[in-house]
């Protein structure tokens, strides 16, 4: 299963269908927006936080009762305070309290999770994904959903035109056939195009809800690579020459509660917006009664919208950190805001540590993200790398307090050309399950010291040079 930058895909389609290579300027326009403002110290969100739940906006007393008990967990106070106000400032979606909210920290896990949940479906299943193989847990999957309509369930799904390049156009036929809703997101091939072709803009996000009631989303995708518990991963094991055949470590999460319908709104979004007509309605915002006492956003950005929600959502978190920030990393080329954001924060004394892959499906994002290892280095954050797995989740915690779960990767085409699905979890108990996955990580990881890190070849050095150049088009 490959990454599909825009430089892999070009190749492809030039080695498939002798395309021009001349398509490549089309991908150089666009820019992400200037976000020195969320760094500004006198930035003043609304007075007071939106709150909602199942039935809408919470009284102010209700609000507070939340915020109150929230910050007599977290020591110094201000911190929660800090966070809710910077996301307040760049969001006009609310955070909806009264979700449970479950960490799934690897794809077996996932997989188990979310078959369970679909076998339980008796209204309606939407799937929203990048990448749907034609493998033995794709199969079973599909082999799923088409059980569960011929049971009168309302299946729909959404996947990527580029994700699922290697993917047999025979294997989507079959649930076609069997009656089951499908939206093939921006098609490569430009006469199966819904609306203007965009060859750029792809679907990256990882979404299932099921009756409107329980929600999925992280970084796993419907392949084989995630048959495997990371756990069996080790420090000594040498990665496969094929990272098809490597053990992957992924992070996902499952959601209960009346968060879950604001990511049904985003997959019910995408299909108007690709398709020109909505789904026929099944009940699908049922009542949603609180299932715990966590505080979510969910957030989700649109490409073809110029959305920058999530970005903005990132520098904010990093910008507004104040005693550490734990980031993991699968693909990292970032703009030049977001290393800044970073660099800032360990300058004023907080703790940032990033985990990174030790090797990739993309072998030019390994180079990429080294490229930057030497100004991180130098500005005193704390570089790891992943041993033992192909890492590829996208997950961050922040204070004890703010974490976040999605498809995102910190880099520009995630910011700039992807559709993509973050939820913000603001719990103390989630941020110390997302501490505590960070530490395993860290466990199994080898720390790239500046000492180590000088010792490094010329041919390295050119690798990381030569791919910096084109980190746009990764």
């Amino acid at each position: 299963m490959k990454r599909r930058s825009w430089l892999h895909l070009l190749s492809g389609l030039v080695l498939r269908h002798g395309w021009p290579l001349l398509l490549l300027p089309l991908a150089a326009c666009a820019t992400l927006p200037d976000v020195s403002y969320l760094r500004d110290e006198e930035l003043i969100p609304r007075n007071r936080p939106q709150i909602a739940d199942g039935q809408g906006t919470l009284p102010a007393g209700k609000s507070q009762a939340l915020l109150s008990r929230l910050k007599a967990q977290v020591d110094p106070t201000a911190i929660l305070t800090r966070h809710i106000k910077a996301e307040e400032a760049i969001s006009n979606k609310p955070l909806v309290a009264g979700n449970k909210v479950t960490l799934l920290d690897d794809g077996p896990q996932t997989m188990r999770a979310m078959l369970a949940a679909i076998r339980e479906a008796r209204r309606h299943i939407h799937l929203e994904t990048y990448i749907f193989e034609d493998d033995e847990v794709g199969r079973a999957l599909a082999d799923l959903l088409i059980r569960k309509h011929a049971e009168g369930v309302q299946v729909s799904v959404i996947y990527d035109s580029v994700g699922t390049l290697d993917t047999p156009r025979e294997f989507f036929e079959r649930l076609r056939a069997a009656g089951i809703g499908l939206l093939e997101f921006n098609p490569v091939n430009p006469m199966r195009a819904h609306d203007d072709w965009e060859i750029n803009q792809r679907d990256h996000r990882k979404i299932l809800i099921v009756d409107g009631r329980i929600a999925f989303t992280g970084g796993v995708n419907i392949s084989r690579v995630y048959g495997k518990s990371a756990l069996l991963g080790s420090k000594s094991g040498k990665p496969p020459k094929d990272p098809k055949q490597a053990v992957w470590r992924d992070t996902h999460m499952q959601i209960e509660g009346p968060a879950v319908g604001e990511i049904q709104k985003l997959f019910l979004e995408t299909w108007r917006l690709k398709t020109g007509t909505a789904l026929p309605d099944a009940d699908f915002f049922p009542p949603l009664k609180p299932q715990g006492q966590a505080l979510v956003r969910a957030i989700g950005s649109i490409a073809e919208k110029e959305d920058y929600t999530i970005y903005k959502t990132y520098i904010s978190a990093f910008a507004n950190a104040s005693n550490y920030i734990h980031l993991t990393t699968a693909y990292f080329s970032p703009d030049r805001q977001v290393v800044d954001a970073l660099i800032d924060a360990a300058h004023r004394g907080v703790d940032v540590q990033i985990v990174f892959p030790s090797f990739s499906d993309n072998s030019f994002m390994v180079y990429a993200s080294r490229s930057y290892y030497q100004e991180l280095l130098d500005a005193g954050i704390r570089v790891y790398e992943r041993q033992g797995a192909m890492l590829h989740a996208k997950t961050a915690v922040i204070d004890d307090v703010w974490s976040t779960i999605g498809s995102t990767n910190i880099d520009i085409r995630s910011f700039l050309h992807n559709d993509e699905v973050n939820a913000v979890v603001l719990d103390i108990g989630f941020a110390r399950q997302m501490e505590a996955l960070f530490q395993r990580d860290v466990r199994e990881s080898v720390e790239v010291s500046r000492e180590r890190w000088a010792q490094r070849g010329v041919t390295e050095r050119l690798r990381e040079w030569g791919v910096r150049m084109f980190n746009y088009w990764l």
